[in-house]
């Protein structure tokens, strides 16, 4: 269940900035030297390679398939499908720390539910082996 809370509001994180990347909408995030999600999110890294599809889209996918698993309790999908998705995030946390300089609040509360989901696929991953 708690697996499956972590991929809504990753979903819900992943459609408000895609939807701020294709609109005038502004966005909602503080800016100072650190927190700056401006600066992260018109960066080269803020789209997918040779697309104008923002990364943002991939965690919408990323995030719908997580909730799918998870509902389903296909439990080693799941891992190592938050596998994928945690090696993705701490690549992207490198870039907004050491390449930009910069962090994204929203991109952070992503990276954290990918974090979450990870950890209670590994969890429910260990109880698995543990019981058989």
């Amino acid at each position: 269940m708690l697996a499956l809370l972590a991929s809504v509001a990753g979903l819900a994180i992943s459609v408000y900035l895609t939807v701020v990347h294709f609109s005038t909408i502004p966005l909602a995030c503080p800016a100072n030297a650190i927190v700056n999600c401006e600066q992260v999110l018109t960066s080269r890294y803020a789209v997918i390679a040779g697309s104008a599809l923002p990364t943002s889209a991939a965690g919408i996918v990323w995030f719908t398939i997580s909730g799918g698993l998870a509902l389903f309790r296909l439990r080693r999908a799941l891992l190592a499908w938050a596998s994928i998705g945690l090696v993705t995030a701490l690549f992207l946390v490198y870039v907004e720390i050491v390449q930009l300089g910069a962090v994204c609040i929203w991109c952070t509360a992503a990276h954290a539910m990918v974090l979450l989901i990870f950890l209670v696929a590994l969890t429910r991953s260990e109880g698995d082996r543990v019981s058989t």
